[in-house]
């Protein structure tokens, strides 16, 4: 168990790691959704959470990311620069430097990512008994994904994250940051957090143009408002079902794939 005995979490990080130079749609975390860019829009629905207390932007030293940088000092919103492809220590270090205890980790490609269900899974992972290691509401196979991709979050204490910066060698643990988690469950205690009914088939990530296309539709149907729930965009969905052809062909990475 990673967490010591006796230990209270004191400081809730949500670190949204974000970079330009995505493969499928480059430049993505910057394009524009309704009124303001994706990033902003994940930004701003993170840190309507309750339990979340610093929403910090992980961008990359790369040249390219200056926009990023230069965005988020324009917003005054909290960023940390760090590896393109370390990912891993880019988050570590971010969450470090933040005095973070308890980190929400969250992919820039999330813009619907929804502030209640951010809470409902952190009190999932912090009241667990015996304590957690590790949670997130969607785990690659042989675990079913229940959220719409798009929604997904993973949670750990600081210590763990150290634990993997310390240990996990592969190139996807050091890209994609918390598998060496739920790669070990002999070693540490995992929650794959579940939903029912599974609405595992939606897609609403931000990741190539038809993407893009899927979530501005979306958008048109809340007049400007962009503190709706995930709930009601699956209501704008239903009532609107032709809308789920733009992106029905996309194929969504493996976790083991690497750039």
């Amino acid at each position: 168990m990673i967490l010591p005995k006796g230990t209270m979490p004191k400081k809730v990080v949500a670190i949204i790691q974000a970079r330009m130079a995505s493969t499928r749609l480059p430049g993505k975390i910057l394009k524009e959704i309704g009124h303001m860019p994706a990033l902003e829009w994940m930004i701003k629905r993170a840190g309507r959470s309750k339990m979340i207390d610093q929403v910090v932007v992980a961008t990359t030293t790369d040249a390219s990311d200056n926009l990023v940088a230069k965005f988020c000092e324009k917003k005054a919103y909290t960023y940390h620069r760090g590896s393109m492809k370390d990912v891993l220590d880019r988050v570590y270090r971010a969450a470090k430097e933040n005095q973070a205890d308890v980190v929400v980790r969250l992919t820039g490609d999330c813009p619907f990512i929804d502030p209640e269900m951010l809470d409902s899974n952190l009190r999932a992972f912090l009241k667990a008994e015996p304590p957690l290691d590790f949670a997130a509401n969607r785990l690659p196979p042989p675990y079913t994904r229940t959220i719409p991709i798009g929604l997904d979050a993973e949670y750990c204490y600081f210590a763990g994250l150290e634990t993997l910066w310390q240990e996990a060698k592969e190139k996807h643990h050091r890209e994609h940051v918390m598998p060496f988690f739920y790669e070990h469950p002999e070693r540490f205690n995992i929650l794959h957090i579940e939903h029912n009914p599974n609405y595992g088939n939606h897609r609403w990530t931000l990741d190539t143009p038809e993407d893009l296309k899927l979530l501005r539709e979306i958008v048109k149907h809340f007049n400007g408002r962009d503190d709706f729930k995930w709930t009601e965009v699956l209501q704008v969905l239903t009532d609107h079902p032709k809308l789920l052809e733009i992106n029905k062909d996309v194929r969504h990475k493996n976790y083991q794939e690497v750039e």
